[in-house]
């Protein structure tokens, strides 16, 4: 297996942590996004879409999304497992994960690829030009506001998202968090529970700050 990434961005981020934590190591490429080396020829013929990562198997399967991917490594490296225990709680962390990536995730992405002007022509990851929409910025950092206190509520009296180990769906959560950082936006104090959470699954992850 071969890994290409891009080890500062979010979704890579996700997949990182992921391996990480359960002590998987993949020979890894580098795709300097900064440098637009993802829309490159060489990449692309890897990955037409043009995004990371990208894990290519030995048979040359091309695997481009970090849920496809974790799943698999899950299947094939069980130990310290991350789609917890049992049928209902892989349920729970798959529909939490989806849950975070259309709440969160997006919320901040169309934020930062409206409004900064090094993504002109970029609004969404991909190949293709997409022309900005200014209004999404305002309406992706209300979306933010609202989803704080939500998730702060649905911590409450709770060590993780799913059952009492750390998951995928933490492992998500913790870096949308980090993302939000990017448009300057960040939990509120207001919000203990999930600061109690982050707290833990940063030690839980061997995190440091």
């Amino acid at each position: 297996m071969q890994l290409y990434t891009f080890d500062p961005a979010p979704n890579p981020r996700r997949l990182s942590l992921f391996l990480a934590y359960k002590g998987i190591e993949l020979p890894t490429t580098q795709v300097d996004l900064m440098k637009g080396e993802q829309l490159g020829e060489s990449y692309r013929a890897i990955n037409p879409a043009g995004t990371v990562p990208a894990l290519v198997l030995d048979d040359g399967t091309v695997m481009a999304e970090v849920i496809g991917i974790c799943d698999y490594l899950e299947a094939l490296y069980p130990e310290k497992p991350l789609f917890g225990d049992g049928p209902l709680a892989r349920a729970q962390v798959l529909a939490w994960d989806h849950h975070l990536f259309v709440g969160v995730f997006m919320a901040i992405a169309e934020t930062l690829r409206n409004g900064n002007p090094a993504f002109e022509d970029r609004a969404l990851p991909g190949p293709f030009k997409v022309t900005q929409i200014p209004a999404l910025c305002e309406r992706g950092r209300q979306r933010l506001a609202q989803t704080w206190p939500a998730l702060d509520k649905t911590l409450a009296g709770r060590d993780f998202l799913v059952g009492s180990g750390v998951t995928l769906a933490d492992i998500d959560l913790l870096v949308a968090i980090e993302f939000a950082g990017w448009i300057k936006e960040s939990v509120p104090e207001s919000c203990t529970h999930l600061h109690g959470w982050l707290a833990r699954t940063r030690e839980t992850l061997g995190i440091q700050g």
